[in-house]
């Protein structure tokens, strides 16, 4: 695929993730994923609270519950219990990966992983371009 057509398919991709994101409960901040293999979303998520809890991301003083699982990590873990795997996926992300989700992402085989908005600690992202997962940002869609 050429470079200009695969960026019209990142940006495509990066604004269902944004749309995604719209259905977290979560006050503080909504984010988006969609895991993409052969040019087929194989799985979608956002971040919330894990099934059966209540909706509510954050605690009384505005903090997130220690329990919210990541975009990432619930796109991740819903391709999980199905047939799909990841290996040689792509991952859209509103927000870059932190830490945890960083070594679910190598982990899982997903080999790249575009995102929006920087996270203000950028560990995840350098532990994911050390361990030769190609990572690249998209601001401008």
């Amino acid at each position: 695929m050429s470079d200009s057509k695969q960026l019209r398919y990142d940006k495509a991709y990066l604004k269902m993730a944004t749309e995604w994101a719209k259905l977290s409960h979560c006050k503080r901040r909504q984010v988006g994923a969609l895991i993409v293999k052969d040019k087929m979303i194989i799985s979608d998520g956002y971040n919330g609270t894990p099934t059966g809890f209540e909706n509510c991301c954050e605690d009384d003083e505005g903090y997130t519950k220690w329990y919210v699982l990541h975009a990432e990590a619930n796109a991740i873990l819903k391709v999980a219990s199905s047939t799909q795997s990841t290996r040689e996926s792509t991952l859209y992300v509103t927000l870059s990966p932190c830490t945890d989700c960083s070594k679910l992402i190598f982990q899982s085989g997903i080999s790249r992983v575009v995102y929006i908005t920087e996270y203000k600690d950028r560990t995840g992202i350098e532990f994911l371009i050390k361990s030769g997962v190609k990572v690249e940002q998209i601001t401008d869609l």
